[in-house]
């Protein structure tokens, strides 16, 4: 923990005794998930069977998300009838939930150096590539690889040569400076749970969130929270607890929520009206003015509140003194939710189940969109799986009661910039996203004309997970988005945030020029499960981030309104 002092000059924490065991919750299942992965991934470096590794993957996508209580699930017999959880997967995650460990892990453990692991966090760097240095040059550690690359023993291998070399140095630094974040969803999960420990503690009143997690941002280094009243045990590494009185709370919401940089604005803000925000008070004329919550704080330097996404030092403090804040978009404005897989590609649950789900959650319609054929490895829809899918969506519709389910596909953007289909197929969807997924590692000039060239094809309605970055794993590739954004703006192409909490792209950084532009915006879920669709909850905090409203948002339409922008492309 850091040791920086709260706003009342304490220096405090708490107790996670009450916190949730590896037996039930949110934190089981973030735990079988890891394990899961490890597995898929040691099985993989080993050479098994691609089957046996993707069924190890599929199970830890489906355990991370699981909606309901993972023992209870376990003992209830629930998670075995899951589709996608087989008998070693399950026995997997019933070891995990019971003694908090794996045996199958461990075994594997000790057959796989540790080091060859780690650095399938190398972008870059592949399986193959893996078991190479490891088998030609006793590579065994991330310094062991470095040091080849350097000394030129890497670039000497076959198939590599020095410009792999030096990406694979590059993709070392990369890890390093990521090693200190973790994703936005892992560490909300665990801030939620220390919260609410930390509510339950004798002697505080009240406990919220604070810092880069409450901004939304799409990776955190530090937890931190806000806490009325006092606390004495350590929650561990990272994680900061700001105690106060109920006074003085608003003042330190604010301060801990940050950003530093919205801080020191509102301090010079403070200063110009003859009034001193520091870390423990906002004074006038050397009185102290009391902040129990932060309006308080806000209009006593008269500023309209502005919402935690917006803290990021930008032009947030000149808006909110102008009262020009953005009305920014909200759960309930969105009426339909798109990108979602099912069992026809790559997905684990089938059209009912998804369509159920979305209506259960309240939207409106569905936009499906399983992988195109070029996505081989991800079982892309030939012709005629397109014409099974097509008529089963019809017969559900039939008997949907106003819900509806739209025909899209994810067509591959492929190397040359033609979508994956020909006219006469891509003519028979109703809305088209299409993305990039292979030969990523083209130069800049190449990448950006290759997506400029499927942004003139009259059936792309979305361009998917527009710069095909991994957050904490692999770096955009290169490519000019301002281009893009002015070619989306030309040709009327939406341009999609991603909310896979591993991808959360497009940018937030990029939102308001897209705005500007005149780009609509499509909140993707990229759900290849039930529990993925709620990964439309963290692309709406990247939109909300970035600034966007309501109307900025293709899907806040009704299903015909989403579908006039697909055909207005179509007749362009």
């Amino acid at each position: 923990m850091d040791k920086r002092a709260a706003p009342d000059g304490s220096r405090t924490a708490h107790d996670t005794s009450d916190a949730p065991t590896a037996r039930s919750g949110p934190r089981a299942s973030a735990a079988a998930a890891h394990v899961l992965e490890s597995i898929a991934s040691l099985l993989e470096l080993k050479g098994e069977n691609p089957f046996k590794v993707r069924a190890f993957t599929t199970a830890a996508q489906l355990v991370e998300g699981y909606p309901g209580d993972l023992a209870e699930a376990l003992d209830s017999g629930a998670l075995a009838a899951t589709k996608g959880i087989g008998p070693a997967t399950l026995e997997v995650i019933r070891e995990v939930a019971l003694a908090g460990r794996s045996s199958m892990l461990e075994a594997l453990e000790r057959e796989v150096p540790p080091g060859l692991l780690e650095m399938r966090r190398i972008p870059g760097l592949g399986v193959t590539k893996i078991r190479t240095v490891h088998e030609r040059l006793g590579v065994t550690t991330i310094a062991e690889l470095e040091a080849a690359a350097r000394d030129g023993r890497l670039a000497a291998l076959p198939r590599f040569g020095e410009k792999t070399a030096q990406k694979v140095l590059r993709g070392i630094a990369f890890v390093r400076r990521a090693s200190a974040f973790r994703l936005s969803h892992e560490a909300a999960r665990e801030a939620e749970e220390l919260r609410s420990a930390l509510a339950a503690t004798r002697g505080i009143a009240r406990a919220e969130l604070a810092g880069s997690v409450r901004r939304r941002s799409e990776v955190v280094r530090d937890i931190d929270l806000v806490a009325v009243g006092a606390a004495a045990a350590a929650p561990g590494e990272g994680v900061d607890v700001y105690c106060v009185g109920a006074e003085h709370f608003g003042h330190a919401w604010v301060r801990a929520t940050g950003s530093a940089r919205h801080w020191e604005a509102l301090a010079r803000r403070a200063a110009e009206r003859g009034c001193r925000l520091d870390e423990t008070e906002l004074t006038r004329n050397g009185a102290a003015v009391p902040c129990p919550d932060e309006q308080t704080l806000y209009t006593a330097l008269d500023l309209a509140w502005i919402p935690p996404e917006l803290r990021e030092g930008g032009d947030e403090i000149a808006r909110a003194a102008n009262r020009t804040l953005p009305v920014l978009v909200e759960r309930a404005d969105l009426r339909g939710l798109v990108h979602c897989h099912s069992v026809y590609s790559d997905g684990a649950d089938t059209l009912a189940a998804l369509a159920d789900a979305c209506r259960a959650a309240g939207y409106q319609y569905l936009g499906l969109t399983d992988h195109s054929v070029a996505a081989a490895y991800a079982g892309g829809l030939g012709e005629e799986k397109v014409r099974r899918q097509h008529e089963e969506i019809d017969a559900l519709n039939r008997g949907a009661g106003g819900f509806r389910i739209l025909k899209g596909i994810e067509a591959d953007i492929l190397a040359d910039g033609s979508l994956d289909y020909g006219p006469a197929l891509l003519d028979r969807f109703e809305f088209v996203i299409g993305s990039v997924h292979s030969r990523m590692e083209q130069d800049g000039p190449t990448m950006t004309q290759r997506v400029l060239r499927a942004m003139d094809d009259p059936h792309l309605t979305v361009l998917g997970h527009p710069t095909g970055r991994l957050l904490l794993a692999r770096d955009p590739y290169a490519i000019d988005m301002h281009a893009v954004i002015a070619r989306a703006a030309e040709r009327g192409v939406a341009i999609e945030i991603n909310g896979d909490p591993h991808r959360l792209d497009l940018d937030w950084r990029l939102c308001a020029e897209a705005r500007a532009a005149g780009v609509k915006i499509v909140i993707g879920a990229d759900a290849h499960s039930l529990a993925g669709l709620e990964n439309a909850e963290w692309g709406l905090g990247i939109a909300r981030k970035g600034g966007l409203e309501s109307g900025d948002i293709l899907n806040t339409l009704d299903a015909e309104g989403f579908l006039d922008h697909a055909r207005e492309r179509k007749a362009h």
